[in-house]
């Protein structure tokens, strides 16, 4: 599956439907190889029914700003760029207001798959 982004934009931003107990819904994520772990706003993960204020896992994030312990939640499913993961582990982090983003989608998410970022013709590649 491939995705067409603008080189000359500053993020590669994915569009991703994320499933929870309460329905579902379609977030922009940004692209990150240099996230590990996927990242999803604390908002969003609410609006699809989960509730990370009593989420029983918490670990350890670095952000720009620090180090935090976030919530963890496993959405029962996620799909981005014709992939598709059950019961995947994200982490939610409150975005501040000038994100243009719902959060990040990590290396986690594409672990096992070839990813091909080609930044002359603006396209990105899962096999």
């Amino acid at each position: 599956m491939s995705l067409r982004f603008d080189p000359a934009e500053g993020l590669i931003v994915v569009p991703t439907r994320i499933f929870g107990p309460t329905g579902d819904t379609i977030v922009r994520l940004a692209l990150d190889t240099g996230a590990t772990r996927t990242v999803v706003s604390w908002e969003v993960v609410v609006l699809v029914g989960y509730d990370p204020a009593v989420a029983s896992g918490r670990v350890q994030m670095t952000t720009g700003s620090g180090v935090e312990f976030v919530p963890q939640v496993f959405l029962e499913k996620i799909e981005a760029l014709g992939q598709e993961r059950r019961d995947f582990p994200v982490l939610c982090h409150t975005l501040p207001p000038s994100a243009t983003v719902d959060g990040v989608l990590g290396l986690d998410f594409f672990r096992g798959q070839g990813l091909v970022i080609d930044l002359r013709a603006g396209v990105v590649t899962v096999e």
